[in-house]
């Protein structure tokens, strides 16, 4: 519910607003935080739907003074983009390119468009925004002026000021008005027409025109001073460019309704030459002599930082690094392949005469290079957390110097963290003097707090000395900007609160940024004035130290769940159907963790608002994997699942699905008699009671169990013994899986068993949230498994594997629970790994693949791929996520929509697509189930694809 205080304004504003206005705790909770240090609870939370609703939403803010933050995709990484008025929220609705000319190479577009929509629409004309952060899956452009951010290829197209022609803006006190560059008599003659737009123009005029020497000497000194406002730019030399004097001022100033862009030409070819050196500091003093190259980008990075990697396809990028503990990216541009391998050799050639030059690895294709980024590009994420598991935090995270200082001042950034007893890793833009890092800051006590301030002033005096600038490209917000009076002069200050008061001189526009600055360590969202709530947990969270509450605030709020789905991401599948904060990894967990702080959420696990957000959370895993500090909210919705029913009701759908193992052991003693009930007229009433959307169809049992055909049949008396997993999915609806596997795996020369009894890992009790029942089944299932425990376990259905190897560890916290899951391995794995003679029979044949998301989370599809390879499959990897059934998600009533939306963006229309002799694999029951029951075709399990030809060979032979 809203607050008293906030209750006019919102009134007022649903009055005059067609787009969504809310105030409900859940609602707030999402939005008290972005990607800072910094929490504060808006009044309210405004979706425009479009300029006119932008526009009615300040003017309702101005008659009740309320304050407003406009926000995009809410990364912001010094808190910038909370605030205790007003939220307005431009990434939903307001997110259109209003225009595009590929002649004119411009682009004119609304604030809320996400930067790689309008990448994706240049690229068709081969152009592209120069600006390009690591958020750019996410990042909006409104954000990107907000902050003048620059990205990677700064050093060739320049940062976001640099790329602006126009901007459209709306001040507080309700004047439109469009800012560019302006000749002197454009500016006198709107002076001359007088009203709120000539008394603005005309006091920035005066500004300017009375302080010359000011702006000549303090600003624009070098690329990356971001700090402050950009008041370079209203110079007579640069044309009073009020555009580009706006961008960088972190919505202080005025509100951007559009902005026009220019957009610069892609290189055809592109090389990376990956320079190794012993230390950052060696690698940054290489920097002047190898930006006399010209390179398109020079990043660095240092040893921590790839200590933190966890993905799989980084982990084999970072192999590929030459010797060194620091590296200098470079990448350069061409028109053909050879000229842009020609050019990463001279800048290597170049590279050995510096200091400290180790050695290179020059990398031209394109798959190679985005591996290679991808550990530089997963930064901001992976270095919240230390090797050592240690929390890491922003506040100083991206100081620039020039670029000829950057070794000087780097090694005396290397000194203040010592004195401070502090460490991070070193990342960021080395060719501008740009330097990311995040610091294991302790949030928690009073002397913590108290260092961390102080450091930031020591941080701000050193920059100072070096010529530099507190912020190079993620602004000052709440973090940064009570330094600045440290860095530049009195009078250079006075002329920031100037400028702010000239467009807002009210201070309502994202008050307590840059002008009459909050403190730096106030409104913390870690803090010893803030204390987590106990909360007891039957999951053990190891890599949190058992903290429910630590492992929720792994969220820092970077926002890759945010992406699309042609990211190759399987997180977040529901957000990217209703593109709602809420259904987000993020937009959960700060859910989470304000249940765990007990202020705003107060009702602990009984929380309605989590469980709603909750609600459209398949527990598909992708954000385990994909998350860059491994936010795991599948087994987060299972613990709060598990208290939030305790001892109360359950949805039905808990006890149909949730128990489905149970069922289907009954149903397995007369599956005619089941069957012919589920596809009689009684079967929407059974989908009614079983909390089972209308629209589903009931799989049908198995005629036999795999169980009781195997036991029946003499298997194989020779051969390395392996223990074949018979999930409960499989076993009862789909045998001819398993029973292929058997064929598989007995050609390979393995001696099949299977553990005794009638086991189950308890996978859908735990998706349900009914640990007690899920802790016995799967204690059993560990028992039954350690009667071989030299023997290696095979599994067949992806979301079982990855219960055995995830799920058991943290829910039973045994180290036969441990041992178990080392041992636990996918087809594909044992015939690689343990089966070093077997060679796949030839398949002649294309193929698609949907990889389970709990796969992807877990294991990958690498030894699928390889399998595949040597059996001769052309097999294409669906960059499709989850395919939305997720088990009993999709069979929950109220879901169903989400699920076909979900299986829609991607892999549905491939199947459609696909020739009529490419094979479609799934080795999921949910996502074979999801094909079958939306398309004409039939997906296969890799089993089957080699049974078949296994047993050809057989005859053939």
């Amino acid at each position: 519910m809203a607050s008293s205080a906030g209750e006019p304004i919102l009134t007022a504003l649903r009055r005059v607003v067609r787009g969504e206005v809310t105030a409900d705790r859940g609602r707030l909770a999402q939005y008290a935080a972005d990607a800072s240090n910094y929490r504060r609870v808006p009044l309210g939370v405004v979706f425009p739907l479009d300029r006119e609703d932008v526009i009615a939403a300040v003017a309702a803010c101005r008659r009740h003074g309320v304050p407003l933050t406009c926000r995009g995709a809410g990364t912001s990484t010094s808190g910038q983009a909370i605030g205790s008025g007003l939220v307005l929220d431009f990434s939903r609705h307001c997110n259109r390119i209003l225009d595009l000319d590929p002649r004119a190479r411009t682009a004119r577009v609304e604030p809320g468009l996400v930067l790689d929509d309008l990448q994706a629409a240049a690229a068709q004309h081969g152009l592209a925004f120069g600006p390009d952060p690591s958020t750019h899956s996410r990042c909006t452009i409104g954000g990107m002026i907000g902050n003048n951010a620059c990205g990677s290829h700064s050093l060739a197209w320049g940062r976001t000021s640099d790329n602006v022609i126009e901007l459209e803006v709306l001040t507080y006190g309700g004047t439109v008005l469009t800012v560019g560059p302006t000749t002197t008599s454009q500016l006198e003659d709107a002076i001359a027409e007088g009203g709120e737009r000539g008394r603005l123009l005309a006091g920035v005029r005066d500004l300017a025109m009375e302080n010359l020497g000011t702006l000549r000497t303090e600003f624009g000194r070098f690329p990356r001073q971001v700090s402050g406002y950009a008041l370079e730019h209203l110079l007579p030399e640069a044309r009073f460019n009020l555009a580009r004097a706006l961008v960088g001022s972190e919505g202080t100033c005025a509100v951007v309704l559009s902005a026009k862009l220019s957009l610069v030409r892609r290189p055809r070819a592109r090389a990376l030459a990956v320079l190794g050196y012993p230390d950052a500091p060696a690698a940054a003093d290489a920097v002047p002599a190898l930006v006399e190259r010209a390179p398109m980008t020079l990043e660095g990075l240092d040893r921590a930082l790839t200590r933190m990697v966890t993905r799989p396809a980084a982990l084999a990028a970072v192999e590929r690094l030459p010797a060194g503990d620091a590296w200098l990216f470079a990448e350069v541009g061409a028109d053909t392949p050879d000229e842009a391998r020609r050019a990463a050799s001279d800048l290597a050639t170049a590279a050995e005469r510096t200091a400290g030059f180790l050695g290179t690895y020059v990398a031209t294709g394109p798959d190679e290079q985005r591996a290679l980024w991808g550990i530089r590009e997963d930064g901001a994420g992976l270095a919240t957390r230390l090797p050592d598991g240690s929390e890491a935090w922003p506040g100083w995270e991206d100081a620039a110097v020039p670029a000829e200082r950057l070794g000087a001042y780097l090694r005396d950034f290397n000194d203040l963290m010592a004195r401070y007893g502090l460490q991070g890793a070193v990342y960021g833009h080395f060719g501008e003097g740009c330097l990311h890092v995040r610091l294991d800051f302790d949030f928690e006590t009073h002397e913590g707090t108290k260092a961390f301030r102080a450091f930031l002033a020591d941080a701000a005096r050193l920059v100072a000395e070096h010529g530099g600038s507190p912020s190079g490209e993620h602004g000052d917000g709440q973090a940064r900007s009570e330094f600045l009076g440290l860095v530049y002069s009195r009078q250079a200050v006075e002329l920031f609160e100037r400028f702010k008061h000239l467009w807002d001189p009210g201070d309502k526009l994202n008050p307590g940024v840059i002008v009459h600055p909050r403190r730096s360590d106030h409104d913390l969202r870690v803090s010893p004035r803030r204390s987590t709530i106990p909360l007891h947990t039957t999951f053990s969270y190891p890599d949190d130290g058992g903290d429910f509450g630590r492992a929720v605030r792994r969220c820092v709020g970077v926002g890759k769940c945010l992406t699309g789905g042609s990211s190759g991401s399987v997180m977040c599948p529901s957000y990217r159907v209703t593109r709602d904060e809420r259904d987000s990894t993020r937009g959960r967990a700060r859910l989470l963790y304000e249940m765990a702080q007990g202020e705003l959420i107060d009702d602990g696990w009984r929380s309605r608002e989590v469980r709603d957000a909750l609600d459209l959370c398949l527990s598909c895993k992708g954000c385990s994997s994909d998350c860059p500090v491994g936010v795991d909210m599948a087994t987060y919705k299972s613990e709060f699942l598990h208290h939030h029913y305790r001892g109360r009701l359950r949805p039905p759908a808990h006890y149909s699905m949730g128990w489905l193992p149970v069922w289907s052991r009954l149903a397995a003693r007369a599956p005619r008699l089941a069957n012919s009930v589920t596809c009689s007229p009684l079967a929407p009433l059974v989908k009614r009671l079983g909390g089972i959307a209308p629209q589903r169809g009931i799989p049908a049992f198995a005629s036999e169990s795999f169980l009781h055909w195997f036991r029946r049949r003499d298997g194989a008396r020779e051969g390395t013994p392996v223990l074949l997993w018979v999930d409960s999915f499989n076993n009862h609806f789909s045998p001819h899986v398993l029973r292929a596997a058997v064929t598989v795996l007995e050609a390979a020369g393995f001696q099949v068993h299977v553990p005794p009894g009638t086991q189950c890992c308890g996978l859908t009790w735990i998706s349900t949230g009914q640990l007690g029942v899920a802790r016995r089944v799967a204690a059993r299932a560990v028992a039954a498994l350690e009667t071989r425990p030299d023997v290696p376990v095979v599994g067949l259905e992806p979301s079982c594997t990855a219960a055995l190897r995830g799920d058991l560890p943290r829910l039973l916290d045994t180290s036969a629970a441990r041992r178990t899951a080392g041992r636990v391995k996918s087809l594909a794995e044992i015939l690689l790994e343990h089966a070093p003679h077997y060679t796949p029979p030839r398949i002649d044949a294309r193929s698609i693949s949907q990889t389970h998301c709990h796969q992807h989370a877990e294991g990958g599809f690498d030894a699928d791929g390889e399998i595949l390879r040597r059996a001769g499959v052309h097999n294409t990897v669906l960059r499709s996520g989850c395919c939305g059934l997720a088990g009993n998600f999709g069979f929950e009533r109220g879901h169903y929509d989400v699920s076909v939306a979900a299986a829609e963006q991607t892999l549905l229309p491939a199947v459609r697509a696909a020739a009529p002799d490419t094979l479609i694999l799934a080795d999921g029951f949910s996502c074979r189930t999801q094909i079958s029951q939306l398309s004409d075709r039939t997906a296969i399990h890799l089993a089957e694809l080699l049974a078949i030809t296994t047993a050809r060979r057989k005859r053939t032979s």
